[in-house]
């Protein structure tokens, strides 16, 4: 396996590969001067690792799995970097850059030099890497033909860790939002539910797919990492292991399906509606005016005997001064004119004020609007860059009111934010009243996801300061860093709650998984472990291929959830997906299975060298 990058998701991804799934890895890097600046708080660890990357071409033993890691450094993947780390006889390639013309350039050099190796890409930009994913296949089948090897498998892969990570970012900002993993038409959703009662019993949904730690509901309280012991979360438990767990709380699935392709972010911004041009108080304020005429008109009807329709059209001559004066007539009739005038004279200002924040907004389309008065319950989001923008995106799919704090006017996610109409504060999130203009103090939660560690802390501590009991959410590259600020910020603040996230740790599974041809769903966070779903095919594979449901489960490693039909047999054509398999259900080699599983587990299924020895 070659692994070619710039940042962070790079040494992730070597280190998922050597460690968790036994290969042997090679790893280019740029030189030690020009690499991706690290966060302070993360020097010191980075340090051994900046000292090896300058032992060109060192290798590194691993005594658990016999694996190695090679390291070569080179400023760009050029075709004679790319020929030295041995792309022309590896199996697979990622390029996870940050730049996307950089995995484009390497991408087309390597396809040349080995037309069956198989290609992971980073690109932000969907679009062009769908005809870039098709394009390198196409490049491919020309290139091998039939001798492939493995024709059926998918020799391109392009994708984001931004998209990967989004949706667990988004919804760790909202209590109780569930935790979607959407893909291609198929959608899995999870949520996590407190500790049952006295006497209660949990229900455990489709499946139980976690439990949380044992000392407390809110993760804060523990490690929550894969080396928390006992006390810590534990995926996929059997049924047995969910019976006995008493005081924790669970992470169920709720639903299993499979819908259309999701739409994109444009249409949220499609054709505005009449309303949607003028603020909430105008809209009160035009519907009071409409309900007083309909109350003098009715009124009206009432003192005079009109007819309802007749008595609303002379109140409207009253209110626009266009009737004659109630001179010979009755009192009441007189006081309703004067009453009907006064409603006249106030419906000017009201007429007035729609005309100009009608023009407002047609003018302020291609601007950034401000947080409105009175904003409440919100989320704030720090930070519009890759991440932050589709996050955003996210949040607003999900119908949850945003405000944006971006320090770089040239951010690529502003763009977004303009077109989505979500409110923006341009500033220095570490600088005196900026958190202020984004009404932090009646915010829900505040998601830090700038790319500094210290920023995230900063804004998230400042925040606290303005309000103790604010939910928030940090990005966070250093673990040791992000565990330290877990566990201070749970004692400092015991009545809130603290998430960290880590953007690489989220993306590093499904680029490893894509590495052997496998396609990763999505990943949901479970504390500071990683719950992986894919979509497997049961040939080949001992584990599942002839065994029952029950069988084919193991407990903390993976477990079936669906059979996915979409595919069509002679059976059951196009049946879609089948959530409620019996346990007696045999799984056949023509299955193909939808099933959630721990690194480690799908690291078993997956890996080349596990089969290689058990076989």
């Amino acid at each position: 396996m070659v692994v070619c990058g710039d940042d962070g998701l790079a040494h992730r991804l070597a280190t998922e590969l050597r460690v968790v799934y036994g290969e042997q890895v090679t790893l280019v890097v740029p030189p030690a001067g020009r690499r991706v600046r690290q966060p302070v708080v993360g020097r010191a660890r980075a340090a051994s690792a900046a000292l090896l990357d300058r032992m060109v071409n060192a290798a590194r033993g691993n005594g658990d799995s016999g694996a190695a890691e090679r390291v070569v450094e080179a400023g760009e993947p050029t075709e004679t970097v790319l020929a030295e780390a041995g792309v022309d006889r590896a199996a697979a390639l990622a390029l996870v850059y940050d730049d996307d013309e950089t995995n484009i350039r390497a991408a087309l050099t390597a396809r040349r030099l080995n037309p069956r190796l198989r290609l992971v890409l980073r690109l932000y930009n969907r679009r062009l890497g769908q005809h870039i994913e098709e394009l390198l296949d196409q490049a491919a089948a020309l290139a091998a033909g039939a001798a492939s090897d493995d024709p059926g498998a998918p020799s391109t892969v392009v994708l984001s860790d931004a998209d990967t990570a989004a949706p667990a970012l988004a919804a760790t900002a909202l209590a109780g939002t569930s935790k979607v993993v959407q893909t291609e038409g198929l959608v899995l959703r999870a949520v996590e539910r407190p500790p049952p009662g006295p006497g209660e019993v949990a229900d455990p949904g489709l499946a139980t797919l976690a439990l949380l730690s044992a000392t407390s509901n809110d993760p804060a309280g523990a490690d929550g990492s894969e080396g928390s012991g006992e006390q810590g979360p534990r995926l996929l438990p059997d049924a047995a292991a969910v019976r006995d767990a008493t005081g924790r709380g669970t992470v169920v699935l709720e639903q299993v399906s499979y819908s259309g392709v999701p739409g994109t972010a444009s249409g949220l911004t499609g054709v505005r509606s009449f309303a949607s041009l003028f603020s909430r108080r105008l809209r009160w304020s035009l519907a009071g005016v409409v309900g007083c005429v309909l109350a003098l008109a009715v009124a009206l009807t009432v003192l005079t005997g009109d007819h309802p329709l007749h008595a609303t059209y002379v109140t409207l001559l009253d209110l626009f001064a266009i009737n004659e004066p109630a001179l010979n007539q009755s009192t009441g009739r007189q006081i309703l004119q004067l009453l009907t005038g006064l409603l006249g004279l106030l419906l000017l200002p009201v007429l007035l004020a729609a005309v100009l924040e009608a023009l407002g907004t047609f003018r302020s389309t291609s601007g950034l609007r401000r947080p409105p008065r009175g904003l409440g319950g919100h989320v704030v989001l720090l930070g519009l860059g890759k991440i932050g923008a589709r996050v955003l995106i996210r949040l607003r799919e999900l119908g949850i009111p945003v405000v944006c704090v971006e320090a770089d006017p040239e951010a690529r996610g502003l763009a977004v934010a303009r077109r989505l109409r979500v409110p923006v504060v341009l500033g220095d999130v570490t600088q005196e009243g900026v958190l202020e203009a984004a009404k932090v103090h009646r915010a829900h939660a505040l998601l830090a996801l700038t790319s500094v560690d210290t920023t995230n802390l900063e804004a998230a501590l400042y925040a606290r300061s303005l309000r103790p009991d604010l939910r928030a959410v940090l990005r966070l590259y250093d673990d040791d860093f992000a565990t330290a600020v877990y566990r201070t910020l749970r004692a400092a603040h015991p009545q809130a709650l603290t998430r960290s996230r880590s953007v690489t740790h989220l993306a590093a599974p499904s680029f490893a998984g894509a590495m052997f041809g496998r396609q990763i769903l999505g990943a949901i966070p479970v504390e500071r472990r990683v719950l992986l779903f894919a979509a497997l095919e049961v040939s080949g594979h001992r584990q599942l291929e002839g065994r029952t449901v029950r069988e084919a489960f193991r407990p903390g490693a993976w477990r079936v959830l669906a059979l996915d039909t979409r595919a069509g047999t002679e059976d059951a054509p196009g049946a879609g997906l089948v959530w409620d398999l019996p346990d007696e259900y045999v799984l056949g080699p023509h299955d193909r299975v939808v099933l959630a599983a721990t690194r480690r587990g799908l690291a078993e299924l997956l890996g080349r060298r596990s089969r290689e020895r058990t076989g």
